[in-house]
């Protein structure tokens, strides 16, 4: 099987069938956002970086490895972004409505896992519910919500402190992959917006005891961190560590037999 025959869209309905009947089949599907990334970023970031990492890790794989592609999921979860103009979100219920109806159509189908390879921080947590609650209705799917920037080693050494803790959104990491991925998507100016609201002690924007922040809130300009010194070189190597730890992932997953089946399904 070549990589460009694991893209699930381009195949007729008989050679998807194939995929879903092989051992450990597993469907890869990409999930970003619509919503702003600053002043010299585009909505789509997070979808381009989850497409793009995505096809480059089942390009990377073994071709007789049985790992399918959804196109990227381009719509998501941002209602944090809502005071910048041109951001576009569903609401929760409907995001878990569309995870548990596409994972449950291509349990139907015979697909045996789920990976949702997702890049917008704002819906951890909603695709981890709904991938609870599709695994509930479809014991037999073993469903992953993986979040891009988490998992893949060594890349918090890449970015220092202190926009290593500070730099949420569309900062040094996000502009320096689009540097990589599309300079002639990334716009020239570089902006610094760390939030200067204090948090109550022992408490964060994000982290161990985090509180539900609103962009508009911390930023003037849609950035939360400093987008300066931000390189096509550092992109570079973010990009081949996100790769390359996804990859070793899902290697491991699909040359196993996890899941194990109880009696359940």
């Amino acid at each position: 099987m070549e990589p460009s025959d694991r893209r699930l869209a381009h195949l007729a309905w008989p050679e998807l069938q194939r995929q879903a009947a092989r051992k450990g089949s597993t469907v890869l599907w990409p999930w970003g956002a619509f919503e702003q990334h600053g002043p010299h970023l585009p909505l789509a970031t997070d979808a381009l970086f989850a497409e793009r990492v995505a096809a480059a890790v089942a390009e990377g794989l073994d071709p007789a490895l049985p790992l399918s592609l959804l196109p990227v999921q381009w719509l998501g979860f941002s209602p944090e972004h809502l005071a910048f103009p041109g951001t576009l979100t569903l609401p929760a219920e409907l995001l878990i409505a569309l995870v548990e109806a596409v994972g449950g159509q291509l349990a139907d189908a015979g697909f045996e896992r789920l990976v949702l390879l997702n890049a917008h921080g704002g819906q951890i947590g909603l695709l981890e519910t709904a991938s609870r609650q599709l695994r509930s209705r479809h014991p037999r799917l073993a469903v992953l919500p993986c979040f891009l920037w988490r998992g893949p080693e060594g890349i918090a050494e890449l970015i220092p402190e202190p926009e290593r803790s500070e730099g949420l959104h569309a900062g040094l990491a996000e502009t320096s992959l689009m540097l990589h991925l599309e300079p002639g998507s990334t716009g020239a100016q570089r902006p610094v917006e760390v939030p200067g609201i204090p948090a109550p002690e022992g408490w964060s924007l994000e982290g161990a005891v985090p509180c539900s922040w609103l962009t508009g809130e911390l930023s003037s300009s849609g950035v939360i961190g400093s987008a300066e010194g931000a390189s096509a070189e550092l992109g570079e190597a973010l990009f081949v560590r996100l790769v390359e730890g996804w990859r070793r992932r899902l290697e491991s997953l699909l040359r196993s037999e996890w899941p194990p089946r109880g009696g359940a399904g």
